[in-house]
């Protein structure tokens, strides 16, 4: 099957706004390398850093942590956060955005603080790991998972979402790793930094609303899944 690569208007993706192909950013997924998701000027008009959770690695999300607020979630589906027994954080979510916390948690076996990025890494793969049972975390942690909706973007055009779905087309474990970007004041970058920010560290730069025209021109009403022919888009 073709993998498509329109905007919902009918334009390439990206086409008038200087962002990357999605096609892009699941190669660069599939790879172990990290991703720029911006999402619309009307939600957060943020630009999260973006990689698999089974391929962290301490250099990896130390190079995050330093270009990030610093707070690591690790976005999930949500069958992987029931089989490790990760509950809601709070009974209420009184988030604005609905972002659904689960309890923060670190890997059980292999860390120390687990504030590291070392420590931090591994707990990503642990989460990312099916062969994970309860035991292989404690909670609380330094990692916060994320679960993600049902229908991922298309349901809830958010990170968290975004982060799963790119997982699935890479053909990986839908388990990512996310964290907003930020400029060295502390204020976070938009879109015209993101850019700048993606062209010196080499980084595809995607934006939500192309990802949900992109998932509809390929499976139309349906999950992202690994599009046929993925071998091609590695």
């Amino acid at each position: 099957m073709h993998t498509p690569d329109v905007h919902a208007e009918g334009l390439p993706a990206g086409a008038r706004t200087g962002l990357d192909r999605i096609e892009d950013a699941v190669r660069a997924m599939a790879a172990g390398l990290p991703v720029l998701v911006v999402d619309n000027e009307d939600r957060e008009n943020e630009g999260d850093i973006i990689f698999a959770a089974q391929h962290a690695t301490p250099a990896l999300m130390g190079w995050t942590v330093r270009y990030s607020s610093g707070v690591i979630c690790v976005p999930l589906d949500g069958a992987r956060a029931d089989a490790l027994l990760l509950p809601p954080m709070v009974e209420v979510n009184e988030d604005s955005k609905g972002t659904a916390y689960t309890v923060s948690c670190d890997a059980a076996v292999g860390v120390s603080t687990g504030i590291s990025a070392t420590d931090r890494a591994l707990t990503a793969r642990v989460l990312a790991d099916p062969g994970s049972r309860p035991g292989s975390i404690t909670r609380p942690g330094h990692v916060f998972p994320l679960r993600a909706v049902n229908g991922g973007v298309r349901e809830r055009p958010g990170h968290t979402e975004a982060a799963v779905d790119l997982c699935r087309l890479a053909g990986l474990e839908p388990v990512g790793v996310i964290a907003e970007v930020v400029y060295d004041n502390g204020e976070m970058m938009r879109l015209d930094g993101l850019r700048g920010f993606a062209a010196e560290h080499g980084c595809p730069l995607i934006s939500i609303e192309d990802l949900v025209a992109y998932l509809e021109a390929a499976q139309p009403g349906g999950q992202a899944t690994v599009p046929a022919g993925k071998e091609e888009i590695r």
